[in-house]
């Protein structure tokens, strides 16, 4: 009998109020697991993933690998890494998820990837001390900034996860390795060349000559892990980028066209709104 595949969440798999669907989402942990108590067995997601514990006990499993969960502990998880845990009643804390091009919108790429705790060759948490004030207090002022009604809310929540990463990676300076899985390592190196390559590389099959494997291959990995082919991550990733030129600058249609590495401006907007629904001129207008 064929085993059931692997639940792989997305973010629309988290509704919160109030709507429309939000690029990341925030929750208490004691919350979160009462209202999806699905959550406790192995699955994975296809965004990224922060988890900060303020009390309680427990363990968290990731990739296989169990890890004691305290208070103190802050924990940090890729799209398709397999998770499951086993909580205390007591356990109290947040849990953060954002897609990666809420980071992108804002941050460059590079640094997204440059992150150790997002490096499988990293452990996953950090055991911090259980009264250390920084985390608990950007954590709490992403939860009240993600219940506020301010236009501006999605840009000062992005600013505090943006200091919770860049506070977290110093915390990491001389922590031990470990080696990743093959596939994982194919995935970051995808997610690496992609952000070099995506202005002039659209193809599955460029991606896959530079890393040395068949197109078959990297669409049947990032499918696995990921829940997406590669195809799609590439689309994602010049969709972002073109959407954070129309917003932040002052650059015409033509220029962000061309920036993209598109001869024809209007192949270009035909591409933008066939995976936006939007013209990009509207999108400039109503983003």
């Amino acid at each position: 009998m064929k085993a059931p595949a692997l639940p792989i969440f997305a973010l629309e798999s988290f509704p919160q109020q109030p709507k429309p669907r939000k690029p990341y989402y925030i929750e208490r942990l004691e919350t979160h697991v009462a209202k999806f108590p699905g959550v406790s067995v192995p699955h994975a997601h296809d965004f990224y993933l922060l988890l900060y514990v303020t009390a309680g006990h427990g363990q968290h499993t990731i990739d296989l690998v169990p890890y004691e969960l305290r208070a103190g502990s802050f924990f940090f998880m890729t799209p398709g890494q397999v998770h499951n845990w086993s909580l205390s009643e007591a356990a109290r804390g947040f849990i953060v998820f954002f897609d990666a091009d809420f980071y992108l919108f804002r941050y460059p790429g590079s640094r997204l990837y440059e992150y150790p705790f997002f490096d499988n060759a990293h452990a996953p948490v950090l055991y911090l001390p259980p009264d250390e004030p920084d985390f608990r207090l950007l954590f709490e002022r992403m939860f009240a900034e993600n219940a506020s009604a301010y236009d501006n809310q999605a840009e000062v929540f992005r600013s505090y996860l943006y200091l919770s990463l860049e506070l977290a990676a110093r915390h990491y300076q001389g922590q031990p390795r470990h080696a990743p899985t093959h596939g994982q390592e194919q995935i970051r190196a995808f997610s690496s060349l992609l952000n070099q390559h995506f202005r002039t590389q659209r193809t599955v099959s460029e991606y896959a000559d530079m890393l040395h494997i068949t197109a078959n291959h990297l669409n049947a990995v990032c499918r696995r892990l990921l829940n997406k082919t590669a195809s799609a991550l590439i689309q994602e990733r010049v969709i972002v980028e073109a959407q954070r030129l129309l917003q932040h600058s002052s650059q015409t249609v033509a220029e962000v066209a061309y920036a993209l590495g598109f001869e024809d401006t209007s192949y270009f907007s035909r591409y933008f709104r066939k995976h936006t629904g939007l013209t990009p001129e509207a999108f400039r207008l109503h983003p």
